[in-house]
């Protein structure tokens, strides 16, 4: 890969071509990716049309009754579903069907390596749906740590994963969103597949490491998936499905360590985020 935008993504962004004044529907508006793909679609003068379950524009991947009328008239989608829901493709058939022209897919790395079919069926879907489709495989969120699931692990000072000191290329939500806005609003970018990854790969060790100086206390990352079981166990989560995330996690971790990627560089024209600047950004929420 290049270094650079390509000569015809940069036209394109310059002469903002390709796109009519028809809204983009942002699904999961409220989310890490979501309100941040919203806020800079609007923030570049485009309509946006956020849906979420509980906002004014209602969408609910449980409720068909709720997808024409947030898709109704839409030109592109932004589409992702909240972990463990599936993407419906009688949905992503209806937007079609309805106009849209574009849809980009927020998907996952490995989901192959972690027989993730919820997302290789939504990749499958988006590839035969007849519109222009761009997928965004993304690497592990920065967020996760601040907004997500491990929030109150790292205020608890313990980080508890059974990924061993496999590295990960932890990405920031905020570049994931430059990229899907450029494949929502650019030319360029139909049929691509993009690995959206940070600068750099991490351990969840070195990523403690690096939150534990900016939080100013110390945040131990602990890999036994014995530990792992009985905390989601502790937490209510049924052993067998406890078990079968380490299962899955240890598929990730047998893939080996990730592998920085220059894709956010590539279509967006600026360099990812490093981790430790995140984690200065989001050392408030750890204090």
């Amino acid at each position: 890969m290049s270094g650079g935008a390509s000569p015809g993504i940069v036209a394109a962004r310059c002469l903002g071509v390709g796109m009519s004044h028809r809204p983009i529907l942002v699904l999961g508006a409220t989310g890490s990716t979501g309100r941040r793909v919203s806020a800079l679609l609007g923030a570049r003068g485009y309509p946006v049309r956020a849906a979420s379950r509980r906002g004014r524009v209602r969408f609910d991947w449980t409720d068909p009754a709720t997808w024409e009328g947030a898709v109704d008239g839409a030109e592109a989608v932004y589409l992702m579903a909240p972990d463990g829901v599936p993407v419906d493709p009688g949905f992503v058939e209806l937007a079609v069907r309805r106009g849209v022209r574009r849809v980009v897919l927020l998907s996952s790395q490995a989901i192959e390596e972690m027989g993730d079919t919820r997302l290789l069926d939504a990749e499958r879907a988006v590839r035969g749906c007849g519109a222009d489709w761009t997928v965004l495989r993304c690497d592990w969120f920065d967020q996760n740590f601040d907004e997500g699931f491990l929030v109150e692990s790292v205020r608890a000072g313990r980080i508890v994963l059974p990924l061993g000191g496999v590295r990960q290329a932890f990405v920031d939500a905020d570049d994931i969103a430059a990229v899907a806005v450029a494949a929502l609003t650019e030319e360029g970018h139909a049929g691509r597949v993009y690995e959206v990854t940070g600068p750099e790969a991490l351990s969840f060790g070195e990523a403690a490491e690096v939150i534990g100086r900016v939080a100013g206390y110390p945040v131990r990352y602990d890999s036994d998936p014995e530990a792992f079981v009985r905390d989601q166990v502790a937490g209510g989560l049924p052993r067998e499905a406890a078990e079968a995330a380490v299962g899955a996690f240890a598929a990730l971790a047998a893939r080996g360590d990730g592998v920085p990627s220059d894709d956010v560089l590539r279509v967006t024209g600026r360099a990812p985020t490093p981790f430790s600047d995140y984690a200065v950004r989001a050392a408030p929420a750890w204090m």
